[in-house]
């Protein structure tokens, strides 16, 4: 506390026994000097000693300095006009001469509390101008009638905060979806019964008939006389909900490929596992019952020898061991047993091996996944096979590496280029079956320069 002027010296005693720590200055210049050093909630002010200021100036002198911030100003004044002149001049309240002690303190007790009282208010009217979301007090008792909104209620709901306090028609309640109202109702109330401040989203119905989205935090407030006040703040989350949203649609589209890669992964696998079936059906059963007729055809040929029959018998043969060289060529291209038991490397082996234009191959003898291996054997069979067929190609080259947990193969020819991968269906269909496996194909054949196609799969995809 301050006092200001000639005041009585027993006003320190008295302030400090309540527990108030009190400073004394003689004149209005040196009450600004001390609001400069430290402010002050309640300051006494009275006349200036010795013929000054009178306590109305005083009071003027210090209203007028902003370093008065929110403090309460009490005047000391006699009866008569004096008081009504500092109140005039910018005294708060004021107590007139002689007074006791009580009366002292209960004018200090309620200049204190209405100054807490000030520091609430402009808490408040700084939370409802900067607080980006509408504060609002609403008397449940009187129908939800506004009592209090500030300005950011016309940004959310596009009515003016005017239209919203004291009126019976224009609520809070009134700007609700209809279809929220009773959901936001039934929350309201639960909340309420066990004393529990609510947090709801729901929609709202602006001014212009377009719905937003808001988050409506509150409490109720109960009173006096059964009377009822909600107390809350609303913000508009619209952007915020269409952002969820968005986000649940990318989960759902991520979920669908994901399922989709998962689909395309399984009827791989199946091909690949219906290939090796055909493969060891061809192998086990067609091809060791022709190996037998094709021994029998041998006896029966040294049999027949000398005799009209052994040339027939000897074409016989020769045809047998023709079908038998075309079974083994099928089995090996629907899926060679090779790749199964003795891995990448060496099916390729086989295959450059077969090749009618000549092929340099170097391949990495590490094992990769079985979907992998099949994957990258294919494509370069394709490819093999395309070099063959139409890049008049005079050599081809072949290298498989594994490089950062991925298997890179490479097949590269110096034949005439222009390949075009749309062409035909079948890299086509090595480009799915890679991408199934989280792998990619690459060609490159510019006219006259030859064609190199490249595919990269991991080693050990997540099937």
């Amino acid at each position: 506390m301050l006092v200001v002027g000639a005041a009585e010296r027993e006003i320190h005693s008295w302030l400090h026994a309540e527990g108030c720590t009190t400073r004394a200055v003689r004149d209005a210049k040196a009450a600004r000097a001390a609001l400069g050093e430290a402010p002050a909630d309640l300051i006494l002010v009275d006349r200036e000693p010795g013929g000054g200021l009178d306590v109305a100036a005083v009071c003027r002198a210090l209203h007028d300095d902003a370093q008065l911030g929110e403090a309460w100003m009490l005047a000391i004044t006699s009866k008569g006009r004096m008081a009504d002149a500092a109140l005039a001049a910018g005294a708060d309240d004021y107590l007139h001469r002689p007074f006791t002690r009580g009366e002292l303190l209960a004018r200090s007790r309620a200049g204190l509390r209405a100054v807490r009282q000030r520091s609430d208010d402009r808490l408040m009217r700084t939370l409802m101008v900067n607080v980006p979301g509408a504060i609002y007090r609403s008397a449940w008792h009187a129908g939800h009638r506004l009592e209090l909104i500030s300005d950011e209620i016309e940004r959310i709901s596009g009515y003016p905060p005017a239209n919203f306090v004291a009126s019976a028609r224009r609520t809070l309640m009134s700007i609700i979806h209809p279809d929220d109202r009773g959901r936001v109702k039934q929350a309201v109330a639960e909340a309420t019964d066990h004393d529990e401040p609510f947090v709801l989203e729901y929609r709202i119905v602006r001014a212009d008939g377009e719905v937003r989205w808001v988050l409506d935090r509150g409490q109720m407030i109960p009173g006096p006389g059964g009377r009822r006040w909600m107390d809350g703040a609303i913000f508009d989350i619209t952007e915020r909900r269409a952002a969820e949203e968005a986000l649940r649609h990318q989960e759902i589209e991520r979920a669908r490929t994901d399922e989709l890669r998962a689909s395309r992964v399984r009827i791989v696998q199946a091909g690949d596992a219906a290939r090796k079936k055909i493969e060891r059906d061809l192998h086990d059963g067609a091809q060791q019952r022709l190996v037998l007729v094709s021994l029998t055809l041998k006896r029966a040929q040294a049999v027949a020898r000398g005799t009209p029959a052994e040339e027939l018998v000897a074409e016989a043969h020769e045809q047998l061991q023709e079908g038998l060289a075309e079974l083994r060529e099928l089995a090996h291209g629907i899926h060679p047993a090779v790749l199964s038991e003795r891995g990448l490397a060496a099916a390729l082996g086989g295959l450059v091996a077969r090749s009618p234009v000549p092929v340099e191959l170097k391949a990495s003898p590490e094992r990769a996944a079985p979907a992998v291996e099949a994957a990258i054997y294919f494509t370069v069979a394709e490819a093999l096979t395309n070099v063959a067929k139409y890049a008049q190609a005079t050599s081809a080259r072949v290298e498989v590496a594994i490089e950062d947990g991925a298997v890179v193969a490479e097949v590269a020819d110096d034949g005439v280029g222009g390949a075009d991968t749309d062409a035909g269906s079948g890299l086509r269909g090595l480009a799915d079956r890679l991408d199934a496996i989280g792998g990619t194909l690459s060609v490159e054949s510019p006219p006259g320069a030859g064609t190199t196609i490249r595919a990269r799969a991991p080693v050990a995809p997540e099937l």
